[in-house]
């Protein structure tokens, strides 16, 4: 069972993650933050790192994938190789961040991985609007994260938004997060995890 929870930056992936993840007993895959060797350098000179971010990324997530497949653990995932490939790169490049030449290089290196990856039998995209990714930015307080502007927010929102509306890799459960706090209510949690079971019950039927 491999379940994968997207999401914009500050939409709740990582707190949701390891909340689901004690409660059904899976192992949590959590997203590299801390020992990402680009990620300062990225925000501060965005043009200069783009690339090399969103291969670090491509990479640690491939590898992901492969050890979960490999496993045959239980696992939920915080975030997918997919948003990398389908939101976050093609944004660089539109934005003018990223290199003709290195999103050309991306994307043949993402379509050769690709075949060699399953989706996850459940996709879990938390919705938010931009005040409220705003505001758990801010309040989780990551220094690297200050310099992210409303209009990158903003794209980035645009491009989830196109991507699940096409998206065809399996189970898929869209969660509106705005008017939820499933970390102090836990009803809110409760709620989410009834319309999971749901989910989860129609992928063994």
């Amino acid at each position: 069972m491999h379940v994968a929870v997207a999401g914009n930056i500050g939409a709740g992936k990582t707190t949701l993650t390891k909340l689901l993840a004690k409660h059904y007993k899976w192992e949590p895959q959590l997203e590299d933050v801390v020992d990402n060797p680009y990620l300062d350098d990225f925000y501060n000179q965005m043009e200069r790192w783009s690339f090399n971010l969103q291969v670090y990324f491509l990479n640690s997530r491939f590898r992901q994938i492969s050890q979960i497949r490999a496993s045959g653990k239980d696992v939920i995932q915080d975030r997918t190789i997919y948003e990398d490939a389908h939101i976050f790169a093609p944004n660089l490049h539109a934005m003018g961040l990223m290199a003709n030449r290195d999103y050309d290089n991306y994307r043949s290196l993402f379509d050769l991985m690709e075949s060699f990856v399953q989706g996850p039998d459940l996709l879990i995209y938390l919705r938010s609007s931009i005040p409220n990714l705003v505001s758990q930015i801010h309040k989780r307080g990551r220094e690297y994260e200050n310099s992210i502007s409303i209009d990158y927010l903003s794209r980035l929102n645009e491009r989830y938004e196109a991507w699940i509306h096409g998206y065809d890799k399996g189970k898929l459960l869209i969660i509106d997060v705005d008017n939820m706090d499933f970390v102090a209510n836990p009803e809110d949690l409760g709620t989410i995890i009834n319309r999971i079971e749901a989910q989860i019950h129609g992928l063994f039927e």
